[in-house]
């Protein structure tokens, strides 16, 4: 199915998104330091369960990067621009990693445009001291010497040892797209995670159904912050993904594909 592809303007950002499929609106919103190129399995997986709508957030791939201050909610104001300008009333809003924080911004923010939600390997605490000092520190070293930094201290991190050891094709991709990452999208995106605020009370009030996916090898985010979120839902699924580390909708996208896919038709039900 051809992808359709559209530029949204708010507040001088231009959200940049890529889409396919029908049915249900299904936003996923990418990881840290990515694009919506991680979302391509997504795009091609899902297309016959759902629409499927993968937005570059601020100042990463198509989109434009402006002067607002790093914060969470402004990423969040972007998704419900995009809404907007697609005239999507309610969707399911998911991401993965950073992702995962807009989408707890946007329920925070949007509550009554979110049909469901989707937190992939992420987690709803607020950073401890010593993660925010270290976001700043990549923030600042990027910012005066590019992205290097990302290729040595964040990507090891992205990927499970399965992956490692089995998947060459896998890491060199994501190491593409995390050597593709504009210096001033990492800087300020690393101070708006330093930067947002713990989403637990966020988690609690939601009145909708929450599908919330962990990769079995995920030690940046594990399976225990998944746990926890799982139990603070209403109403939430919780799905363990194996030999899948931080990135599991790339490093085994059709067993996440398969727990999207089953979320979005109960919703239909």
């Amino acid at each position: 199915m051809a992808e359709s592809r559209c530029q949204v303007t708010l507040f001088c950002v231009h959200l940049y998104s890529r889409s396919t499929g029908s049915g249900v609106p299904v936003v996923l919103l990418h990881a840290f330091p990515l694009s919506s190129a991680m979302w391509l399995a997504q795009r091609e997986g899902l297309a016959g369960s759902c629409r499927v709508i993968t937005p570059d957030l601020r100042g990463f791939g198509g989109s434009l990067l402006d002067d607002e201050p790093p914060s969470m909610d402004a990423m969040a104001d972007d998704v419900a621009g995009l809404l907007d300008s697609e005239g999507i009333e309610r969707a399911v809003i998911g991401g993965q990693s950073m992702g995962g924080y807009v989408t707890m911004a946007f329920c925070r923010r949007h509550p009554e445009r979110v049909l469901g939600v989707i937190l992939a390997d992420t987690r709803a605490s607020a950073d401890p001291e010593a993660v925010r000092a270290n976001r700043e520190r990549i923030a600042a070293e990027t910012a005066d010497n590019g992205t290097g930094i990302l290729v040595t201290e964040v990507l090891p991190g992205l990927l499970g040892p399965t992956t490692k050891e089995r998947r060459g094709m896998v890491f060199g991709r994501v190491r593409g797209l995390v050597q593709a990452a504009p210096r001033g999208a990492v800087a300020w995106a690393s101070r708006a995670m330093a930067g947002r605020p713990d989403s637990f009370d966020t988690l609690r009030a939601l009145s909708v159904p929450a599908l919330v996916i962990v990769g079995e090898e995920d030690d940046l985010t594990p399976p225990a912050d998944a746990e926890a979120m799982a139990e603070a839902v209403p109403a939430a699924t919780l799905t363990v993904i194996e030999k899948a580390g931080h990135l599991s909708a790339v490093e085994q996208p059709e067993a996440f594909n398969a727990a999207v896919a089953e979320f979005v038709g109960r919703l239909k039900e």
